[in-house]
Parts: C-alpha cells; sequence; structure tokens
C-alpha cells in the first residue's frame, strides 16, 4: 500500500492507494492554521480512520516553496506555515518513506501519465491562484521544479501584472461575481471571456516551454468541456513561426490529481515497479 496526502489551504486529503494506484480509502479534514494542529490531526483523525497501516511509501503534495533536501515547506501562500518539517513528520506518522513535492508538480505528473504519447506536458492548474507543473517522459522535470508559471508578466491596461492576478479563479469571481463553476453552460459570452484570459499567460508559457500537450487542471479545468475549444481557438490566433501550438485538455482526474501524483512520485522516488 501507498499513501498520499494533499495539503491544501482550506482541506487537506489523506488517501490510501493500492500497488495498482487505485484508491482504496480517503478521509478529508479542514486544514489547521496552526501547524502542530496539523500534525494532530493527521495522527489522530487520519489514521484512526485509516484501516490500512501498513505502507511502502508515500508522498505528499504541497503548495509553495519547497526544500526537498530537508523535506520542509518553506512559504506558501494560504497558510502562515513557515519552514516546517512535513516529510519528517508524516515519516514518522506512517512509518515509511515520504517524499515531498509542490502540488502543481505532482498534480502534473499524475495527468502526463495518463498521456503518454505526449513526451513534454505543461500542466497548469487554475483555481484561487495558477500554478504549472512539466513533465518530460513521465518524469518531473528537475530544472523546472520551482518554476511559476502563473507569475509572467502581462501588460493590462497599459500596467504590467502576473497572469495570475489577471486570470486567476479569484480574479474571475471578481468579473462575474460567482465561481466558474456556476456561469451558465450556455452563456457563450462569459465562456469567451475565461478562454481569452487563460490564453493571455497561457501563450508565454508555451512559446518558453514548447510542450507537445497542455493539461489545465484546478476548479476552473473542471470546467474545461464549457471553454475548451474557444481556448484552442484563442491559442491558434498566435501562432508563430517557430512556436507550435500543442492542443489544449482538460483535466482527466481534476479532484484527486495531486494524490494520483504522490503515488507516482513515490513509486518513482523509491524505485517500486
Amino acid at each position: 500500500m501507498y499513501v498520499g496526502v494533499d495539503i491544501g489551504g482550506t482541506k487537506t486529503l489523506v488517501a490510501v492507494l493500492n500497488d495498482n494506484g487505485e484508491i482504496v480509502e480517503q478521509v478529508k479534514f479542514a486544514t489547521p492554521k496552526n501547524y502542530d494542529h496539523w500534525v494532530l490531526e493527521i495522527k489522530n483523525l487520519a489514521l484512526s480512520h485509516l484501516k490500512h497501516q501498513d505502507f511502502k511509501a508515500g508522498g505528499i503534495g504541497a503548495p509553495g516553496y519547497i526544500d526537498r533536501i530537508h523535506g520542509r515547506m518553506i512559504r506558501q501562500p494560504n497558510l502562515p506555515w513557515k519552514n516546517v518539517p512535513v516529510e519528517g513528520d508524516c515519516e514518522k506518522i506512517f512509518n515509511c518513506p515520504m517524499v515531498l513535492e509542490n502540488d502543481a508538480n505532482v498534480a502534473g505528473l499524475s495527468e502526463a501519465m495518463l498521456h503518454k504519447e505526449a513526451d513534454s506536458v505543461l500542466y497548469v492548474t487554475i483555481s484561487t491562484g495558477i500554478g504549472t507543473g512539466f513533465v518530460y517522459k513521465q518524469k518531473l522535470d528537475t530544472a523546472l521544479l520551482d518554476s511559476e508559471g502563473g507569475h509572467v508578466l502581462i501588460e493590462h491596461r497599459g500596467i504590467l501584472t502576473t497572469w495570475e492576478k489577471l486570470s486567476a479563479g479569484r480574479m474571475m469571481f471578481k468579473h462575474f461575481g460567482k465561481k466558474v463553476a456556476d456561469i451558465d453552460p450556455s452563456d457563450k459570452a462569459s465562456w469567451k471571456y475565461v478562454a481569452h484570459h487563460i490564453a493571455t499567460g497561457l501563450l508565454s508559457n508555451i512559446a518558453i516551454f514548447q510542450p507537445d500537450l497542455v493539461i489545465i487542471g484546478g476548479s476552473v479545468g473542471e470546467q474545461f468541456e464549457y471553454y475548451g475549444d474557444m481556448l484552442q481557438d484563442e491559442l491558434d490566433k498566435h501562432k508563430l513561426p517557430v512556436v507550435d501550438i500543442p492542443k489544449v485538455v482538460g483535466a482527466q482526474r481534476p479532484s484527486l490529481c495531486v494524490i494520483y501524483g504522490c503515488y507516482e512520485l513515490a513509486k518513482q522516488t523509491f524505485k517500486h515497479d
């Protein structure tokens, strides 16, 4: 068995996966603002609710900047945790080797494994913010682990701003007065707005990474069926002689891709077939 831990700003999801990568049980709880309280929650709530306790290895997906050498979360945008030893604490709790990685990276690894025809995959998660992960031949590209594609600069109304500040879920909410998930599926004008704003920063990322495939995940990615064709059309308008526009698809497992990515990364890190 393997264990995956998805740490979010509002909730933490712990799941057990069998050797075939199938989720056999899971437990979710609100992420405490205090890190010590979070550790107690993992010990007292997650473990007491998990039937399986014997793990080969596990992975942890966490937002923000990661110290991979020491297994620590240094800083992240939605929790006041700073320089906390998540990897070591989880190893003690689950009694197995653990690997800590940025959540957008592990999510991208998970989704890229479902598209083995594509050598290079750019994964973009669009929720409250925008994160990116780059996968090459079903492995995380170690040179790009700390890349932040959501922070590319875009000129908007004469001012330079980041793609995230212009197009993330919270800005969509500000524009529409509701979540993207609540937009009427038949409201073509609104979906065109969504597609246009995603394209503004995605074009820059495509020019830099030149991926074979782009996968859109996160809460905005869950609505991909309503704007996906418009997004592809928007990108195709800006074809350049030296930059190919790749196919863009929605994530197949948007709400669980971090957990599945934890499983894949644990297998790769600890050399389990």
